[in-house]
């Protein structure tokens, strides 16, 4: 057998270049100690370019004060490097979406934290006309401030208002016009702020039909809907007791009983009148989310813990915002993902 000394790689040494290009035609031999890799197409080369993803729907739900902790969820989306493609809200989530939308999210938060029990009253302007205790326009002068002349199609993002139509009862979707006047409607909670004129109908909370806007998101074909939901830890409320009508004093509650009570359930034995209004609401709309998601589910929800955070302690922004910032960088590397898997 030839004994002919070949070096690694296809490195010709004892045998002569002539020779082994007759054996391997179209490689070229010519001097000795040529690499024959190096006639091979040349490999991509690899980029820094990050991988594609999806940007993101998000659904706003509503929930009064514990809507503060939207600032947090958008602050944790930011900072996570989170693209959003839209946002869709409905009442307190209509007032954080759009002024994020408006570049106003820092003077939100400022106004957020600085309210005491004081100042929340001294925004709430009484009246005995109209629909509600409330008229609503020292609050809504304070947002002109800084979102007066802005209209929803000059943002640079689609954003929708959820509202409800008290004539009709029908869900009505506000993507053009006035900005200020689509979040107002949004938020017309209804017995305490006035309902809202907007284009010959009379608008209110939104959060009557469609507490967690969802569907909206679904609608403009977004790929990944992520939803914020604040109601997610309030136990119970769709809960069926059987119960005994026979007569007692409400004072007498076993003592063991009261020390095992949680706040808010001290709180249900003091209702004044917005208070029952204002729980009663509450339930209709926990009640109405929990269907609404059931048939039309999230890719992803937020849930923040707000359960022991009043529908109308305002006051305590700053503990909902850390709460929403808290929930969202905890689901940040499940966004990353899903954002890789949906994205077109």
């Amino acid at each position: 057998m030839l004994n002919w000394p070949i070096r690694w790689m296809g490195r010709e040494t004892g045998i002569e270049a002539r020779a082994l290009s007759d054996m391997l035609p179209g490689i070229d031999f010519s001097s000795a100690g040529s690499d024959v890799t190096s006639t091979n197409p040349t490999l991509p080369q690899a980029t820094d370019e990050p991988p594609a993803k999806a940007r993101i729907a998000l659904a706003l739900g509503g929930g009064a004060a514990r809507g503060w902790a939207h600032i947090g969820v958008l602050r944790a989306l930011d900072e996570g490097g989170i693209d959003i493609g839209m946002i869709a809200g409905t009442s307190i989530g209509a007032l954080v979406g759009g002024c994020y939308l408006a570049g106003k999210l820092d003077e939100l938060e400022a106004f957020a934290r600085s309210l005491t029990m004081r100042r929340i009253a001294g925004l709430l302007d009484f009246t005995i006309r109209g629909g509600g205790l409330f008229g609503g326009m020292r609050l809504n002068n304070r947002m002109r401030d800084h979102l007066d002349g802005l209209t929803i199609e000059g943002l640079d993002r689609p954003f929708v208002a959820v509202a409800t139509e008290v004539a009709t009862g029908h869900e009505v979707w506000v993507t053009h016009g006035a900005l200020i006047t689509a979040i107002r409607a949004s938020y017309a909670l209804p017995g305490i702020f006035e309902p809202v004129t907007c284009n010959n109908r009379t608008l209110v909370d939104g959060a009557l039909v469609n507490p967690v806007p969802v569907s909206v998101c679904r609608a403009h074909e977004e790929p990944l809907v992520v939803a914020v939901n604040l109601h997610y830890d309030l136990y119970g409320r769709s809960a069926v007791v059987k119960h005994n009508a026979t007569d007692h004093s409400p004072d007498v509650t076993p003592i063991a009983r009261r020390m095992s009570e949680t706040p808010m359930e001290q709180a249900s034995r003091r209702f004044g009148m917005t208070g029952v209004m204002v729980q009663a609401y509450n339930i209709i709309q926990d009640r109405i989310a929990r269907a609404r998601l059931a048939g039309d589910p999230p890719d992803l929800s937020l849930m923040p813990k707000l359960g022991d955070i009043g529908l109308s302690e305002f006051h305590r922004a700053g503990e909902a915002i850390d709460r929403g910032y808290e929930e969202t960088r905890a689901k940040i590397g499940e966004l990353e993902r899903l954002q890789r898997v949906m994205v077109r």
